[in-house]
C-alpha cells in the first residue's frame, strides 16, 4: 500500500514538471521552430525607409562612362559619388531630405547597327557593378537608363535584372532614343508608346512585389510632346516612384517654356528637371534656388 502511494506521488510530480516524453517536453522545439521561421524584415533603401517619392528630393549625376557627361567623365565612381553628394547638399535647405543618385546610361543608342541590328549597345555588366558598388559605399540610389535604338525597352531592362534585386536600383527610359525601323540616332527624334512604357512598369512593379523591395524610381524622359504621343495612357504602378523628367536644353527662357509644355497635364507624375553643365547646351547654369522656384517644384533634379 505504501509503495502504491509513493508511485502515485512520483507520477504526479513528473506530470506537473513536464518530465518524461509527453507533450510538455515537445513545447521547446515548437518554440524554436517558430523562431526559425520568422520572416526577415523587408529590405530598406540605402539611407533607410522604403519610400522615395513623395517625401524626398533626389539629386542625380547623369551620364555615359567615358564621355563628357558629369557621370563617368573621370571613370572613377567614388569621385562621382563625392561630387553628387556635394551637389545634393545644395538642395538640403529647401525643406525635404535629399537622396543623391547616379543615373547611368546602361543601353546606349549607337550610329552602328550592332549584332542585333538595333542601333544600340549594352554596357558591360562589370561597369554597372562598379557603379553599384560605389553607390552602396556612399548610400546612393542608382538608376539604370535605357536608350534602345530600334530595339524595345523591356528586353534591355530584363538584361540587367540581376541588378534590379538591389533595393537602390531603379530604371530610366529615354524615348528620344527609341527609334522606328528606318530611323537613326542623332538624325531623328525618337518616341515611345504608352504600351511600351507600361510593359516595363508592369514588369518592375511585379518584380518589386515578388522580392519585397522598397519603392523604385521609374524615370521617363521627355523634352518634346512628340516623344510621348499618348502620354495620358501611361499607368502609375504600385511600388514605383514614376517621374516625368524634363530634358530640355538652351537658354533659361527656352528651358522654362519647355518645362511648362512638358509638365502641363502631368499632375499624376512626379516631376523631374535636368541641368546641362556644358555652356553649349545650357548657356546659363541654373542655380538650385532657381530650380526650386519652378512650378511644379521638381522632386528629381539631374545634372548632365
Amino acid at each position: 500500500m505504501f509503495g502504491c502511494v509513493v508511485a502515485g506521488v512520483v507520477l504526479v510530480v513528473l506530470f506537473a514538471t513536464g518530465g518524461g516524453s509527453g507533450s510538455g517536453g515537445a513545447s521547446q522545439p515548437q518554440k524554436n521552430a517558430a523562431h526559425k521561421t520568422r520572416p526577415k524584415p523587408p529590405p530598406q533603401l540605402p539611407r533607410g525607409g522604403r519610400t522615395i517619392l513623395p517625401g524626398h528630393r533626389v539629386v542625380a549625376y547623369y551620364g555615359i562612362v567615358g564621355t563628357t557627361n558629369i557621370l563617368g567623365r573621370t571613370n572613377n565612381p567614388n569621385a562621382d559619388a563625392e561630387g553628387v553628394e556635394r551637389q545634393a547638399r545644395a538642395y538640403a535647405k529647401f525643406g525635404e531630405p535629399v537622396l543623391p543618385a547616379f543615373e547611368l546610361v546602361t543601353t546606349i543608342a549607337s550610329p552602328y547597327p550592332g549584332p542585333q541590328g538595333t542601333y544600340s549597345s549594352p554596357v558591360d555588366p562589370s561597369t554597372v557593378a562598379r557603379y553599384l558598388a560605389a553607390a552602396r559605399r556612399h548610400k546612393l540610389l542608382l538608376i539604370l537608363d535605357f536608350q534602345p535604338g530600334r530595339g524595345e525597352f523591356l528586353p534591355e531592362v530584363k538584361r540587367y535584372a540581376r541588378f534590379l534585386r538591389d533595393p537602390a536600383v531603379g530604371v530610366g527610359l529615354d524615348p528620344e532614343w527609341k527609334l522606328g525601323p528606318t530611323e537613326l540616332p542623332d538624325q531623328e527624334l525618337g518616341s515611345a508608346s504608352a504600351a511600351s512604357i507600361n510593359a516595363v512598369s508592369n514588369y518592375l512593379s511585379r518584380f518589386v512585389a515578388k522580392h519585397r523591395l522598397p519603392q523604385k524610381l521609374f524615370i521617363i524622359h521627355e523634352f518634346r510632346l512628340s516623344e510621348l504621343p499618348d502620354r495620358n495612357k501611361i499607368l502609375i504602378r504600385p511600388g514605383l516612384a514614376t517621374v516625368l523628367q524634363m530634358d530640355g536644353l538652351g537658354t533659361v527662357k527656352t528651358k522654362l517654356e519647355s518645362f511648362r509644355q512638358v509638365t502641363r497635364h502631368a499632375k499624376h507624375f512626379q516631376i523631374g528637371f535636368k541641368v546641362f553643365l556644358r555652356h553649349v547646351d545650357d548657356p546659363v547654369t541654373m542655380t538650385p534656388k532657381q530650380v526650386m522656384k519652378l512650378h511644379p517644384q521638381p522632386a528629381y533634379i539631374s545634372y548632365q
